[in-house]
């Protein structure tokens, strides 16, 4: 089949381009967010758009068919990076291996992963985040989440819930309630993965499984809400590795009350990572107005070991995109630019005053004037109304030999 060449002005599926309004809002959300981080400690890092295949590729979290693959000119394979915990962890386990633990690392980074073209995703998107490393504790799990909801907030989000849950009480209960299961185990957890609850319970309903047995996983649906969820998740599992992590979540739960963030917050122990390196606490974050989290993160203590450092690590990252495409009343701030125009004759002048007001912070444009008819005045319009001359200007500064008058 003969591929059509595509035309001048077409771009391939799921990449966009920016125009200057979104582009100012994508900028302010990642300055006020990577702003918030710092105020927490946490230092922005770069790392590249290409990655080695065998090392960041293969530890990424993303499938592998969804990883846009290319070879150097030496042969060897190469990833666009498709996350940036995959690549964190590689610096953390190499050029940062010296540093005193724990580390608190901010990044915000376009990234890439390969998709069906009919699914309407974007193969390229944005994401700003965290990774602290070198701190296992309910603390620093603790300290995500509520750094999370901090960034949602500066980032303009003004409605939205973290829900969060644990890997290691589903690994526990599922091991405990359906042992020596691991394909049933896996179908159960990618029903709960799509959140799709009628398909798990029509599951549990094929399975050749013990009332009791059944009674325990039809009860992990109901454990959604506060903290008596963690009461109530104890009664439902005696395995030792469900109970000591709901254990964790509960001191979780304890810190967020102390940061006096709780209220955004609730338990839900149906929640299972997208990543298959999640090992302890996940969460994602769901703004009032969109169907699909604007921001989810977790524990992934065995990331590390792949890179030669095993440490344990947590964090979290916002889909930047999603804020700026989906979350309404955030506040745009128009600013109108100064426009200074004149003649040959006071060009000096005017370009001295242009540059007098962008030294105070103010945005000027510049203009020579062929005559009096050329002159430009002031005109006071809605934010949304372009002129046919493609701009607008908030004052006009005018430097001419040919008026007696100038502004």
């Amino acid at each position: 089949m003969k591929m059509s060449k595509p035309k001048g002005f077409e771009k391939p599926a799921g990449v966009r381009d920016y125009l200057p309004r979104a582009v100012k809002k994508l900028r302010k959300i990642e300055h006020d967010v990577l702003h918030c981080m710092s105020r927490w400690g946490y230092q922005q890092m770069i790392t590249p758009t290409l990655e080695y295949y065998d090392t960041v590729g293969v530890a990424s979290s993303t499938s592998d068919q969804k990883l846009y693959k290319l070879l150097n000119n030496r042969g060897q394979a190469l990833v666009l990076r498709s996350e940036m915990t995959a690549p964190v962890a590689r610096v953390v386990s190499s050029l940062l291996k010296d540093e005193p633990l724990p580390l608190r690392l901010s990044y915000h980074a376009n990234v890439f992963r390969a998709i069906e073209e009919e699914a309407g995703r974007e193969a390229e998107f944005f994401q700003t985040g965290v990774e602290l490393v070198g701190d296992d504790s309910p603390e620093a799990d603790a300290e995500v989440v509520a750094l999370a909801i901090a960034s949602l907030q500066a980032a303009g989000v003004k409605s939205f819930k973290i829900a969060m849950g644990h890997v290691g009480f589903l690994d526990g209960l599922f091991q405990e309630a359906v042992p020596n299961l691991p394909e049933a185990q896996e179908e159960l957890k990618s029903h709960l993965l799509g959140r799709d609850y009628v398909a798990f319970r029509d599951t549990l309903r094929r399975l050749d499984l013990t009332d009791d047995q059944k009674n325990e996983l039809y009860g992990l649906l109901r454990l959604r809400g506060g903290k008596e969820i963690c009461g109530q998740a104890l009664e439902l599992s005696s395995h030792p590795l469900a109970r000591t992590s709901i254990e964790h979540l509960c001191k979780v739960w304890e810190v967020l009350v102390s940061y006096g963030v709780s209220e955004h917050v609730l338990i839900d122990l149906t929640m299972i990572g997208d990543f298959s390196y999640y090992t302890g606490m996940t969460f994602e974050g769901y703004a009032s107005e969109l169907g699909f989290p604007v921001c989810s993160g977790g524990r992934y203590d065995n990331l590390l070991q792949q890179f030669g450092r095993a440490v344990p690590s947590t964090g979290f990252s916002l889909k930047t995109n999603r804020i700026l495409d989906g979350v309404t009343g955030m506040p745009e701030e128009e600013e109108l630019p100064v426009l200074i125009q004149y003649d040959a004759q006071r060009r000096t002048e005017g370009l001295a005053e242009a540059a007098r007001l962008r030294s105070e912070g103010h945005m000027v444009v510049t203009r020579l004037a062929a005559g009096p008819e050329d002159l430009k005045t002031v005109k006071r319009l809605d934010p949304e109304t372009v002129l046919a001359d493609g701009g607008q200007y908030g004052e006009i500064y005018t430097f001419v030999s040919f008026v007696s008058e100038h502004g």
